[in-house]
This record gives structure tokens, C-alpha cells and sequence, in this order.
């Protein structure tokens, strides 16, 4: 019994270090939500104006860091919100599915999803040659924009030797553009996909760069235009392109070892200049985040239970109105966090020329799947 408390004691530390962090989150999310309220009532005597909670969290969270400031104490518990209970809540977003429903958003949103990778990839590279940014900087760039953020900036860095600081201006670089476009391309999509949540979400799971923009974005449009499908159609978008770090991060890492060994090789007469070859996989990179796993899970969970729970059954439909319920807290107090992460003040020191290039590839994608995406919706139906 002691051993086992010892065990637990560093965990339990942890979580008294983040609870004030996590309660901090908690607080600016009910705030928001209270002045999304206020703003769809007309409260004051102001004119309505219909905004969603999530929205309101995340300029507030924005407005919150770059005035008054973050203090030290809570930096632990925001990461801990940004992070595991953000993810918490994507993953319980799979509960809106089935397998039968995520195929079929699957089938449509699969050749959107593929050309704007493809295009991202492409562009990243063209556009950072172009401005002459440095070479690992854009890989980093056009795979956090094409793929799923800052997760695949971070899984891609060991693989292609990018160096600490390259990672953190891409990092910045695809946090900025990506709250950027989650907190305008949920108006773009009411323009265009009014009349289909499913599209909506395809364009918003594949024009926008991280999964948790992604789903904000999403949450966002469900909760203006009252289309739930849209969530859940824009998670399956973004969970096909999350799955292609798989292949991609392999790749990058055979490249990366072909080009060093034939380096090594030119340089042999400098066996003692220290020249490292390339190691293959680094043993921390996750191909498939335990989120979309977790994500998976939900949808067969539901399936499932859908196949063997009674038609309309209370309890079963209880455990999905709090499989619902908890996602939507756990996504509102997560994008609360990502608002509270964003520092006006890193752009400056990023550069022009990554910036110049990080917002031309991101602006290009969005278009490019905007043109898709209304392709299909108009040919398609």
C-alpha cells in the first residue's frame, strides 16, 4: 500500500500544481459562454448579435494574455487544459458517429483532404525557396500547415535535425494563422455551405491547420447556424489528414538518412569532422496521436452500443447526452487555454520572411479548399 502511494504521489502533485490553471480556464470559459449570452439576448438594450461560446472563449482568452497578462501559477494547468482535456474532448466528438455515417463524410471529404495536402506540401516548399527561408524551417512550415499543426511540427523536427529555434517559429507560425482562420472560417462557411453542415465541416477540416482549431472552428459554426453536423463532419475531415503523419514522418526520416549518408559519404576524407548519420524514427514520435485513437473508439463505442442497446433506450441515450455534454465543457475550457497561449508579440520575432511565407500558404490551402469543396457541393449535391 505505501508503494503504491508513493507511485501516485508525484501524479497527485501534478494535478495540485494545474488545478489552478484548470479552474483559472474554467472561469474565463463560463465567463465567455455568460457574455455569448448576453450578446444573442440583446441584454442592455444592444442589438442582438448571435455568437458562439467558443468564440467568445477564445478572443477573450486572446484579449486576456496580450493585456493583463498570464501569471506564473496558472501556466501548468493551461497547458494541462490546452492539452489533455482539449484532446479529451475531440476524442468524445466520436460519438457523434458511427462507422456507417464516418464512412460515408469519409468518401466525400477524402479527395478534399488529399489535393489540399498535396497542395500544401507543395506550396510550403515552393513559396520558402522563394523566400529564401531556410530549408528545414519550410519543411516544418508546409507540413504543420498541410497535415495537423503543431503536432506534426513537433513529430516531423528530430526527424529532419531542425533546430530548437526553427521548431518554435513554426510552432508560432501555424498557432497564429490557425486561430486566425478558426476565428473567420466559420463565417466563411456560412456563406457558402449554409445549406450543408457537411460541407461546411469538409472545408473547415481541411482549410484550417491544428485538430484543436479545427474543432473550435467547427464548434464554432455549429453552435451559430445550429448544425451539430458540422462537428462531426469536420472532425473525420481532419482526422484523414491526421492519419497521413504515418506515412509522412517515415518518409521525411528515410530522406533525411539517404541525404546524410550520401553527405557522409562526399566527406569521408572528414570521418573526424563529426559528421552524424541520421538514425531513423526517434523513439518519442507518435505516428497516430492517442487522441484520434480515442477518437476511433468513440465511433466504434457507438456503433456498437447502438447495435445492441433497445431502440430509444434511456439509459444508452443518457450516457450520449453525457458523452455530449462533456465534450462541449471539455472544448470550451481547452480553447479558452489555446486563447491564453496566443502572444501577439511572437510574430515580431519570427521574421518576415517565415511569417510572409507561413500566411501565403495558409491563405493558399483555405482557397483551395474552398474551390473544392464548392465544386463538389455544386456538381455533387
Amino acid at each position: 500500500m505505501g508503494g503504491l502511494l508513493r507511485a501516485l504521489s508525484p501524479r497527485w502533485g501534478s494535478l495540485r500544481q494545474a488545478a489552478p490553471g484548470v479552474i483559472a480556464a474554467i472561469a474565463l470559459a463560463l465567463l465567455a459562454r455568460a457574455i455569448a449570452d448576453a450578446l444573442a439576448h440583446g441584454a442592455g438594450g444592444l442589438p442582438r448579435f448571435p455568437l458562439s461560446p467558443v468564440m467568445c472563449a477564445v478572443v477573450l482568452g486572446m484579449l486576456w494574455r496580450n493585456t493583463l497578462g498570464v501569471p506564473a501559477w496558472a501556466n501548468q494547468g493551461l497547458r494541462w487544459a490546452m492539452h489533455q482535456l482539449l484532446r479529451t474532448g475531440i476524442a468524445l466528438v466520436g460519438l457523434r458517429l458511427t462507422l456507417l455515417g464516418a464512412s460515408s463524410i469519409a468518401v466525400t471529404a477524402l479527395p478534399v483532404a488529399l489535393t489540399c495536402l498535396l497542395f500544401a506540401l507543395l506550396a510550403g516548399t515552393v513559396l520558402s525557396r522563394l523566400l529564401k527561408v531556410p530549408p528545414r524551417l519550410g519543411v516544418l512550415l508546409a507540413i504543420g500547415t498541410a497535415v495537423c499543426g503543431a503536432t506534426a511540427v513537433v513529430a516531423m523536427s528530430p526527424v529532419i535535425r531542425a533546430r530548437h529555434a526553427e521548431t518554435a517559429f513554426a510552432v508560432t507560425c501555424v498557432v497564429l494563422f490557425g486561430c486566425v482562420a478558426m476565428l473567420c472560417y466559420p463565417w466563411v462557411a456560412w456563406h457558402f455551405f449554409a445549406a450543408s453542415p457537411r460541407h461546411a465541416g469538409i472545408f473547415l477540416g481541411t482549410a484550417i491547420h491544428d485538430t484543436s482549431q479545427v474543432v473550435g472552428a467547427a464548434l464554432m459554426y455549429s453552435q451559430q447556424a445550429h448544425q451539430p453536423e458540422a462537428l462531426a463532419a469536420a472532425s473525420v475531415a481532419k482526422l484523414l489528414r491526421n492519419l497521413s503523419i504515418a506515412v509522412l514522418v517515415p518518409l521525411a526520416a528515410w530522406l533525411t538518412q539517404r541525404h546524410e549518408a550520401r553527405t557522409h559519404t562526399e566527406t569521408a576524407g572528414q570521418e573526424g569532422a563529426g559528421v552524424r548519420p541520421a538514425g531513423g524514427l526517434s523513439g518519442n514520435v507518435r505516428l497516430v496521436p492517442m487522441f484520434v485513437l480515442g477518437f476511433l473508439a468513440c465511433i466504434i463505442l457507438r456503433t456498437v452500443g447502438d447495435a445492441l442497446m433497445p431502440a430509444g433506450s434511456a439509459l444508452w441515450q443518457a450516457l450520449i447526452h453525457t458523452g455530449y455534454t462533456a465534450s462541449d465543457l471539455f472544448l470550451t475550457c481547452g480553447m479558452t487555454a489555446v486563447g491564453l497561449s496566443v502572444a501577439f508579440t511572437d510574430m515580431w520575432r519570427i521574421g518576415w520572411r517565415p511569417l510572409a511565407a507561413g500566411f501565403a500558404v495558409a491563405a493558399l490551402v483555405g482557397g483551395c479548399s474552398l474551390l473544392l469543396t464548392s465544386g463538389m457541393l455544386h456538381f455533387f449535391g
